[in-house]
């Protein structure tokens, strides 16, 4: 295996050469006593900034939510070798009730949905110019937020029946005070991805073909090819990463290296966490970065992972050496974080034409996989199976918080071997699923706890 030692430095020496301009210029607005003065259209302004600051806190889509995604789904690819407690509990599939990584996503998530409930509850005041795109926003993120909460906190929408299993509280009210009312029930899951569905299909339709490094019809498209993949919609799914393709307002970098550590985002960004000198949260680098590149070094990979990779695949070669190996993709501390690529859309689409089956929508499933691998110089297939799809999403989003997921709505088995022999986690198994915070169910008794954590 190959190992890219001094793409590191290139990336790196690349970024100080590349100017910084102030990407928001309207101060966020996320507490309490700031938002319950909002009176102007700009007040609104404010306040939306701050639930996009807010979404890409560490503990949320700064990097922490998707770390412990990997962290949890791992049968050997990777090694933890952090102090921190919360995500080696994580990493060990051994989580207690306590843990403070679950109760700082829910605390923060939460924190943000209300925050863009707040917008939209202003809208009012908002200029007649800037009122859809503010309300699709608003929706898109509060969307998101939900999603991730009950993919965490609750069964997969595949494991059972998700009409009567216990998801998460859906809020689309704000709260700027306690009262009885602020003590909720769990939704179904069901009832979660309903509301899901119609924030982000209300956001597709509000906001605008491009919006700048904020989100866009496109983004709330993208997410909801997501969500439909989570709940085996395979039909949605394709429709909608479809409609992400064929707008043309992305394209695959020619080079693999260049859709990461960029200042700006890269013409496969659908959206991305925007990062600068003078503000930054950076969790991914934070983690999975080697001290000599601002990192703790706490997460690196196995020869297994290495391993996966065809010769010939340069996504194999996206690794450097710094006493131990580390993944390339999150090496620059101060770098936008793409959160959704093209290259999902493609890995989407093609799977939902795969398994529908008949006549595809776009390009056909081997065609797109085909495109996947040809920018990596990976040996292009004459066939396709479902298991070399899912192989290929492996390969090309490792490290970006989609592996508990794409097991769990997979329904398959999770199998590690170390020190204490060979241990299997089923997907369905509570030990995949984030307690409900010990500090909410003290707090909120109609709040019932995850299995396993009573």
């Amino acid at each position: 295996m190959k190992i890219n030692n001094k793409l590191i430095f290139a990336v790196a020496f690349s970024l100080i050469l590349t100017s910084c301009a102030d990407k928001l210029d309207v101060k966020p607005v996320d507490d309490v006593d700031a938002i319950s003065a909002v009176k102007t259209s700009s007040d609104v302004e404010a306040l939306l900034t701050g639930a996009y600051d807010s979404m890409t806190d560490a503990d949320v889509l700064g990097g922490n939510l998707q770390r412990d995604a990997e962290l949890m789904a791992d049968n050997g690819d990777i090694e933890w070798q952090g102090t921190f407690v919360a995500p080696g509990e994580i990493f060990e599939k051994n989580m207690l009730k306590d843990n403070n990584q679950a109760q700082a996503t829910w605390l923060d998530s939460y924190r943000t949905i209300n925050i863009a409930n707040n917008v939209l509850s202003n809208l009012a005041v908002v200029d007649a110019a800037k009122k859809a795109r503010f309300e699709g926003e608003a929706k898109l993120i509060r969307a998101w937020m939900h999603f991730e909460l009950v993919r965490e906190f609750a069964k997969t929408y595949l494991d059972g029946t998700p009409t009567s299993n216990l998801g998460v509280p859906v809020l689309t009210t704000p709260t700027s005070k306690i009262t009885d009312a602020s003590f909720i029930k769990r939704n179904t899951v069901a009832e979660v991805y309903q509301a899901v569905i119609a924030d982000l299909t209300s956001a597709e339709s509000l906001l605008p073909a491009k919006n700048s490094f904020f989100a866009d019809k496109y983004t709330a498209a993208a997410l909801l090819s997501r969500v439909y993949l989570m709940q085996g919609n395979y039909e949605g799914a394709r429709q909608a990463a479809h409609r992400v393709i064929a707008s043309g307002n992305y394209t695959l970098k020619a080079s693999f290296y260049d859709a990461f550590n960029n200042k700006t985002n890269s013409t496969e960004d659908i959206f991305a966490a925007q990062l600068t000198d003078q503000d930054y949260v950076n969790s991914y680098n934070t983690f999975f970065g080697s001290t000599s590149q601002g990192g703790r070094g706490d997460i690196i990979i196995n020869d297994q992972h290495l391993n996966s990779y065809d010769v010939s695949d340069d996504r194999g070669n996206f690794f450097y050496e710094s006493g131990d190996i580390y993944t390339a993709k999150w090496a620059v501390q101060v770098a936008n974080i793409p959160l959704i690529r093209l290259s999902e859309m493609y890995l989407t689409r093609a799977e939902g034409n795969f398994r529908v089956g008949g006549a595809p929508i776009g390009a056909t499933p081997l065609a797109d996989i085909n495109t996947i691998r040809d920018r990596v110089g990976a040996k292009l297939y004459t066939s396709l199976s479902l298991a070399s799809i899912l192989k290929e999403r492996r390969l090309e989003l490792a490290f970006e918080g989609h592996w508990i997921h794409d097991i769990k709505r997979n329904k398959q088995t999770i199998s590690k071997t170390n020190g204490n022999g060979t241990q299997t986690w089923a997907f369905s198994s509570p030990k995949l699923v984030f307690p409900i915070p010990l500090r909410e169910t003290d707090a909120n008794k109609n709040l019932v706890q995850n299995e396993g954590y009573q």
